[in-house]
């Protein structure tokens, strides 16, 4: 067949098929040699090889939703919170005590683990001036490092990749999800967005027994060279997304997006496929998130910022049982992690940290929940932490509290910047627009 009969027969595919709804894709093109080569480069170890693919890597974990910070760092011994809270306090015989003032809920028993080993820090009161109680908002500023007043167009990972990895490959940033989040919007696109489990691929037409491959799928993957390759398992990428820039043709983008994305995929679940943990982790989507960040880092993709979400911290009604459910499922997911780290060798190149869009008020509501607040505690873990509450907790007194929120002391850029400066080994400054102090995390 011949080239122009080939691209046109493509074409016709890709129009009855792809724009008719069969294959979900949103992803900037990357090319087969950058799998091939991390894939050899990996063979033989779990530990990445001196090629760039044993820099720091930094994941990013948000909760969603606007996690409750005072029944995550429990003020047991606090009168305030006692008296604001009587139905949905955090009982006393429900805490593991972190020191006479503060514990951690019975259900985040896996933070304390790492808190007891050395492998965690809180850092407490964390916030921005003038606190935005919108969802939206809130987390635009966290994701772009913005003032609250003003709006900016990069996110801050994406600030991070413009400025210190150009020419990195595209899988210098990965995100797990349906679509990149804002913080990895840059001048210059990059990263890639995985969603997991079985959204990707060909779903349109018949549906096909465990092992057989869709027909569409099939001529796609005949018509382009690809071949039978991967198997239809339980490891198919979700959906690689990101922000792109398209040049020619929209068929020819589309063209080019589709193949892109169906080989890019077969790489990926190669890795995924290949690289096997003992480490025990939750059957969550927190979980398997962070167990599919853990193959990757094993399988050697040169990726420096990972980013991955847990959802549900909107905690209005009946909080209590979901706050617990919720606690439970990141403790012990973040805890396999640690475990798989380190049992790669991989636990001290890892950083990991946690943030919501905001705290929730003191006062609890009539419904047992609690509202949009601001001020809220952040989590960083790895092996090189400097382990320990960081800050001071915030005072809870009526005459001390923001239209009854409690008042941040630590800029969560002053986090940004310890990340970048201590971790990342690159300037704070240019990053996040203005100079903001460092913590000592690292």
């Amino acid at each position: 067949m011949s080239d122009t009969i080939t691209l046109q027969t493509r074409r016709d595919f890709l129009r009855t098929s792809v724009l008719g709804g069969a294959l979900s894709w949103t992803v900037p093109a990357f090319l087969a040699n950058t799998f091939s080569a991390l894939q050899a480069g990996a063979a033989d170890s779990a530990v990445q090889t001196a090629t760039g693919k044993d820099a720091p890597i930094f994941v990013i974990l948000q909760l969603a939703g606007g996690n409750d910070g005072l029944n995550t760092v429990v003020p047991y011994s606090n009168d305030f919170y006692r008296k604001a809270r009587p139905k949905i306090g955090a009982p006393g015989n429900a805490l593991l005590k972190i020191d006479d003032q503060i514990a951690f809920p019975k259900s985040l028993a896996g933070f304390k683990d790492l808190y007891d080993a050395g492998n965690l820090s809180v850092i407490q009161g964390v916030g921005y001036p003038n606190p935005n109680r919108s969802h939206f908002r809130s987390t635009e500023i966290w994701q772009t490092a913005s003032d609250e007043d003003k709006t900016l167009n990069y996110g801050w990972i994406g600030r991070y990749f413009d400025n210190a990895c150009s020419g990195a490959d595209p899988t210098v940033g990965v995100s797990i999800g349906r679509q990149a989040p804002q913080s990895f919007n840059a001048k210059n696109p990059t990263g890639v967005t995985l969603d997991n489990p079985q959204s990707y691929r060909f779903n349109a037409g018949p549906k096909m027994k465990d092992g057989q491959m869709n027909p569409d799928e099939r001529s796609f993957r005949e018509l382009n060279g690809i071949g039978d390759g991967a198997e239809n398992s339980g490891a198919t990428i979700g959906a690689l997304g990101g922000p792109v820039k398209r040049t020619g043709s929209v068929m020819d983008f589309l063209e080019r997006t589709a193949l892109d994305a169906q080989v890019s995929s077969d790489k990926i679940l190669e890795i995924t496929r290949r690289v096997k943990t003992t480490a025990v982790y939750p059957g969550s989507q927190l979980g398997n998130s962070l167990k599919l960040v853990g193959k990757l880092i094993a399988g050697g993709l040169p990726t420096r910022v990972f980013y991955l979400s847990q959802g549900g911290y909107d905690t209005h009604t009946n909080q209590v049982a979901q706050h617990d459910r919720l606690l439970q499922d990141l403790g012990d997911s973040v805890k396999a992690f640690v475990q798989d780290m380190r049992q790669q060798g991989n636990l001290g190149r890892v950083l990991l940290m946690t943030f919501s869009e905001f705290g929730r008020r003191l006062a609890e509501n009539a419904s047992g929940g609690t509202d949009h607040g601001a001020a809220a505690p952040l989590f960083v873990v790895g092996a090189r932490v400097r382990a320990g509450v960081h800050g001071r907790h915030p005072s809870l007194a009526p005459e001390d509290l923001l239209n009854g929120d409690a008042q941040f002391h630590i800029d969560f850029r002053s986090v940004y910047a310890s990340v970048l400066e201590e971790w990342l080994k690159t300037s704070s400054e240019i990053v996040l627009g203005r100079p903001f102090q460092p913590l000592p995390l690292v």
